[in-house]
């Protein structure tokens, strides 16, 4: 993130009709969070003159990973706020003059005021959409319908998991859960995610029999294995094997639960909210080490 060349011009000017010894300059530097090694770049800064000396540590300061994002934000808080205007300087030798210096501040002082304005604007206009975005579009009855619809038929095989991942993001949404849509981050396809509890859930969605979910399910554990505390949420409409169910269970770190058809369906039909149907799901996932259970009787779904 570059520090705004704006900010930066007007904090230059800032410097130079503040300080007129270089080694004040450069101290300038070491009290707002310059290294050493930032101050070496300097060189011999008594041969360079005094514009020279600001210009190579502030281009110094923007060549880092960081932009100098530390220093700048530290020098424009110590700028805007100046208030001593060394005598010697100022009144005695006349090298400065403080109201030139006090004009350079007042611009520095707007020039940040108007960043701070349209900074906050933009995240105001970015929350809206946000919210807007977690707002649910449709309401439980007219999911269930397209559910309903999708396991008759009503859309091409190819489009029915898209429409899947759908129907859950807008059942989060109800539950006023934090929904993330689908995305791909290094070459693999996440089906979206949601937030619960404070955890965050990757979700994978499959229309697919018992069987065909097997490889599927081994392939999405290792999605979750690759993140930072890394949980899952697997939903297969037609179920699991047994035996995907019990692999990924028997002496392993369990970190993906598992959601069939029947358990939307009694989200569907009211019997239980979204939320209460994960709340089961990861409570007899943490209690009794079970990943595949039902949703209302909270009993397994495996003998």
């Amino acid at each position: 993130m570059s520090f705004p060349s704006d900010i930066k011009s007007g904090m230059r000017d800032c410097i130079l009709k503040i300080f007129w010894p270089k080694d004040h300059i450069v101290q300038f530097f070491v009290d707002n969070g310059c290294t050493n090694a930032d101050i070496r770049v300097l060189g011999a800064h008594k041969e360079l003159a005094r514009y020279k000396i600001v210009d190579c540590m502030f281009a110094h300061l923007a060549a880092k990973p960081d932009g100098g994002l530390g220093p700048f934000r530290s020098m424009l808080k110590s700028l805007v706020g100046w208030s001593s205007f060394d005598p010697y300087y100022f009144d005695n030798l006349k090298k400065l003059n403080r109201a030139d210096a006090e004009r350079s501040i007042t611009h520095l002082k707007q020039l940040q005021e108007i960043r701070d304005h349209r900074i906050q604007e933009e995240r105001k206009t970015r929350a809206a959409k946000e919210a807007a975005s977690q707002n649910p579009k449709q309401t439980i009855s007219e999911l269930k319908e397209k559910y309903i619809a999708l396991i008759q038929g009503s859309s091409p095989s190819a489009r029915r998991g898209y429409e899947l991942e759908n129907v859950l993001q807008e059942l989060g949404k109800l539950s006023n859960l934090e929904v993330t849509e689908p995305y791909r981050v290094n070459g693999e396809q996440i089906d979206g995610a949601i937030k619960f509890e404070g955890e965050h859930y990757l979700v994978e969605a499959k229309w697919q029999d018992k069987a065909s979910a097997n490889e599927p399910v081994y392939q999405f554990v290792g999605k979750i294995e690759g993140k930072f505390y890394g949980r899952g949420i697997f939903i297969s409409v037609n179920g699991f094997s047994d035996n995907v169910v019990t692999s990924l269970v028997h002496g392993k770190a369990i970190k993906t639960i598992f959601v069939d058809g029947e358990d939307l369906m009694m989200v569907l039909e009211g019997f239980q909210s979204f939320s209460e149907m994960l709340d089961k799901k990861v409570k007899a996932a943490q209690t009794r080490g079970e990943v595949y259970i039902h949703a209302v009787s909270g009993k397994t779904k495996i003998s």
